[in-house]
């Protein structure tokens, strides 16, 4: 600002006006300024303001996962759009399922003085009791996917037993008495969540306990892979596969395609091509792109002083089928679009 108000020939006080939309400056002054500020590249360092002022920023963080995982990706999309209908920046990290680095990450946001926090929270050995005080002086937060731990604010939730339950009624209403589930870690609370209820249902469907057909503690698309042709290389294999997220979806089509086998599969998330795969694909949908959206709206009314008791909205599911020749429509449909 030194610099603009040398180069404009007024003082720093009329430089201050004019970067802040004060209107009753004189307009040549303010118009000298202006060409000032262009020339010399200037822009409003909004940090050191936020902190002259002992104000918050015009910007909100979101933790997540995973970004390249579509999930998080739209997650993240549709917080983003909530914040610009709010005039607000939106500030992305991803803890890897590391309870540390969420931990580092969030208190580094706070830091920056954000006006709040989305939080998708890593397993289920973080303990959030360490946000109390961030929250207490001001800065409101929202969790998403998973509860936390010690902690009372709003919370956006996917329902995971009904949505399991669904899957694995399907394939029971279509004769399978040998499903294979396969989970990812089971200190993430949605897969913890969606692997009971599964078991549940089999259990009321009258399918005996089959140990021997479950994996968890699958991350990766390649240990999935391999956990499935395992499974299938068996004395007596699944004749249909449950899969708990779509990165474990994957990995299952990845091992069928590779053995050449064919088996009914259900996936838990739905993703973009799910409907152009060469083999049938059923999932499990919900509306990612609410969760984000339903929490970033709860942030902003706690950021504008809202003080009611912590609120929990889920998320519903909902078994998409897909068959042999629905397939081919899809495809023909996606390909005419």
């Amino acid at each position: 600002m030194a610099d603009v108000a040398r180069e404009a020939e007024v003082s720093l006080k009329t430089v201050s006006r004019v970067v802040n939309g004060v209107s009753t400056v004189d307009a040549e002054m303010a118009a000298r300024v202006r060409a000032a500020v262009a020339r010399l590249g200037f822009r409003r360092n909004s940090m050191a303001r936020d902190l002259r002022t002992r104000s918050t920023s015009a910007t909100i963080g979101l933790l997540i996962e995973d970004l390249a995982n579509p999930f998080y990706a739209g997650i993240a999309a549709a917080a983003a759009q909530c914040a610009l209908e709010n005039d607000t920046l939106l500030i992305t990290a991803s803890s890897e399922e590391d309870a540390d680095r969420e931990r580092r990450l969030l208190l580094q946001m706070c830091e920056r003085r954000v006006e709040g926090l989305l939080v998708v929270p890593a397993g289920s050995t973080a303990d959030h009791v360490y946000l109390r005080p961030e929250i207490e002086m001001g800065t409101p937060a929202v969790f998403l996917d998973r509860r936390p731990t010690n902690l009372r604010v709003d919370t956006v939730l996917i329902d995971n037993a009904a949505g399991a339950r669904s899957a694995i009624e399907h394939l029971t209403e279509r004769g399978h008495e040998r499903i294979g589930v396969v989970s990812d870690w089971l200190s993430i609370p949605p897969m913890a969540e969606r692997l009971s209820a599964a078991e549940a249902a089999l259990e009321r469907a009258g399918v005996p306990y089959r140990p021997d057909l479950i994996r968890y503690g699958l991350h990766t698309v390649p240990d999935t892979e391999a956990a499935v042709a395992e499974m299938l290389s068996g004395p007596q294999p699944p004749t249909a596969l449950f899969a708990l997220n779509n990165r474990l979806t994957l990995g299952v089509l990845g091992a069928l395609s590779r053995l050449g086998r064919q088996v009914d599969v259900v996936g838990f998330d739905d993703f973009e091509t799910a409907g152009l795969m060469a083999h049938p694909l059923t999932v499990v949908s919900y509306d990612a792109r609410a969760m984000g959206r339903i929490g970033a709206e709860l942030l902003f009314k706690r950021i504008a002083g809202d003080t009611s008791r912590p609120k929990t909205v889920v998320i519903p599911t909902e078994l998409v089928e897909r068959t042999p020749g629905r397939q081919t429509a899809e495809r023909g449909a996606a390909a005419r679009a």
